[in-house]
Order: C-alpha cells, then sequence, then structure tokens
C-alpha cells in the first residue's frame, strides 16, 4: 500500500470516473468497489468509494455529494515520453471537458490535468537561458504541446 493516496470527491460519479480514467491510462485497474450498507448514508447497495490504480498510482473517489467540487489548484501532472502519448491522453481525457492552454486540461468530470512531454522539462532546464526562454515562449502559444514545435524553438538560433 503506497503511504499517500490522491482521494478524489465527486458527485455520484466515482464509478462511472474510475471507469473513464481506468480504460485510458495502460496498466491500470479498478481494486474495489465499497457499497453503502444499512447504516447509510447513501441508499443501500449505490457505491459509497472505488479504489483504482492508473499506470501503478493508486487512486480513491468517494461519492460523496455536491458540496465539493474540483479547482484547477490540484491537477494530476503526466509525463508522455512521445508525441503520440501526449496526443492520445490529450484527446481522451479531454473529451466531454475543456481544453486549456500550455498542456492542461479539464475532464468531463472537472478533474485537471498537465499532459506534457518530459523533454519541454529538460529543455526549460536547458544551461542556455535563450534556448531555455524560446521553449517557454512556444510552450506559451499552445494548448496541447507539441514536441516538434518544441525543437524548432530549441534549436532556433
Amino acid at each position: 500500500m503506497q503511504k499517500i493516496t490522491p482521494f478524489l470527491w465527486f458527485d455520484g460519479k466515482a464509478e462511472e470516473a474510475m471507469n473513464f480514467y481506468t480504460s485510458i491510462f495502460k496498466n491500470s485497474k479498478v481494486v474495489g468497489i465499497m457499497r453503502y450498507g444499512e447504516a447509510g448514508p447513501g441508499p443501500k447497495g449505490t457505491v459509497m468509494s472505488v479504489t483504482f490504480q492508473l499506470d501503478g498510482q493508486e487512486f480513491t473517489a468517494l461519492n460523496g455529494g455536491p458540496m465539493f467540487t474540483f479547482s484547477p489548484a490540484i491537477s494530476f501532472f503526466v509525463n508522455c515520453e512521445t508525441q503520440e502519448e501526449v496526443d492520445e491522453l490529450w484527446e481522451k481525457l479531454s473529451e466531454g471537458g475543456e481544453k486549456q492552454r500550455c498542456g492542461w486540461l479539464k475532464d468531463k468530470y472537472g478533474v485537471s490535468w498537465q499532459i506534457v512531454p518530459t523533454v519541454l522539462g529538460e529543455m526549460l532546464q536547458d544551461k542556455d537561458p535563450e534556448k531555455s526562454k524560446r521553449v517557454m515562449n512556444a510552450m506559451l502559444q499552445m494548448n496541447k504541446i507539441d514536441i516538434k514545435s518544441l525543437k524548432q524553438a530549441y534549436e532556433r538560433r
């Protein structure tokens, strides 16, 4: 069991969200579903919480009601090795949600994600401040991050 587990609060859609997320990420699985019993507070037999793994990272989601909603102040940062991975995750996670700037998106449940190629961090940390600046400026113009455009900005003289 991992020491720290992200805990997500949904308004009746925890199981649906879990199934959505586990269908997108490789090496993912449903770990368990806990249902309300006689004591409630939800109707007996309905989903209270779910536990699942996304690429080995465990998450718990609760059907807690409408009192709390998601905010971009908390997001899930996904490191991607290839443009194909960026493209796939960007399209699948943003379906029914909202595509935003600089690799950010909000999924149909309101959860914020950052879909970022690992090469971006490497370029931004380059010892040549002009290269880093060009990459940052290129990234700030993007919604979905495009590795080819980042490399062009990086290599421009």
